[in-house]
């Protein structure tokens, strides 16, 4: 098992690519917690995490609070002593053309993307620094390098998720932190408003592999940068989208 006893938090686990990260963990050995501001899907992820035979505990929170944020972390420390693993994965999106974009849209995406990613990094990085190790993950997305049409607040969430992931990497390496991202292109019910748009399938048919992934095959890279196999990996994105980087 390549996590075993390892203490993961996984936010926005309850569905989607959270859900297939925080199960793949599970599988490997550690022990998950399963945030989510959906509190009974996140009970529904962590029982069945259970009923495999694992350990999970539900975390009910809502990433954009920092209070929220802060009691959860002291929840997950309380039931399992520390955290070993930070995968922040929580994620919405309000599409709209900048043009007609609100205030509400445009705060919201940055509130929960950019806002509760830098809180969880707050709240377990002190155990990290002391215990002088750690993996942080950070679900990215290949819009923050490349843009996308509507999108205007979540290129700029993502693509601030990158500088926090790049200077985090230069802070912690010297405590044994490492602190990389993930960019996947995979089908999930946040991105269902969006592959309703002709223009996804268009997306789509231009991928080298001619599909996006399913949720379960985005995991394993998650899985890896947990792990001591990327022991010497820190500040960077991986991306996960089928070669959509070479077509765009």
């Amino acid at each position: 098992m390549l996590l075993k006893d390892k203490v993961a938090v996984v936010t926005g686990a309850a569905q989607g690519i959270g859900r297939a990260i925080a199960e793949a963990y599970a599988r490997e050995g550690a022990r998950v917690a399963v945030v989510d501001v959906w509190a009974e899907a996140a009970e529904e992820v962590a029982a069945g995490i259970r009923d495999a035979g694992r350990e999970a505990l539900a975390v009910p929170c809502d990433v954009s609070s920092r209070p929220e944020v802060n009691q959860a972390a002291e929840r997950v420390k309380e039931v399992y002593g520390t955290v070993d693993v930070l995968v922040n994965n929580a994620g919405i999106i309000r599409p709209a053309m900048l043009h007609k974009m609100t205030d509400e849209e445009w705060d919201r995406v940055i509130a929960v993307h950019l806002s509760g990613s830098f809180y969880w990094l707050q709240a377990v990085v002190r155990d990290m620094i002391e215990q002088e190790s750690g993996r942080i993950i950070f679900t990215s997305s290949s819009t923050a390098q490349n843009g996308s049409i509507g999108q205007i607040n979540y290129a700029a969430a993502k693509s601030g998720m990158l500088g926090m992931v790049r200077s985090a990497a230069r802070e912690l390496g010297r405590y044994n932190i490492l602190v990389n991202a993930v960019a996947p292109a995979a089908a999930t019910g946040m991105t269902l408003k969006v592959r309703t748009d002709p223009r996804f399938a268009d997306a789509v048919k231009r991928l080298p592999l001619r599909r996006h992934a399913e949720p379960e095959e985005i995991a394993p890279t998650f899985v890896y940068l947990a792990s001591e196999a990327s022991s010497y990996v820190t500040g960077q994105v991986i991306s996960v989208d089928g070669g959509g980087m070479m077509v765009r």
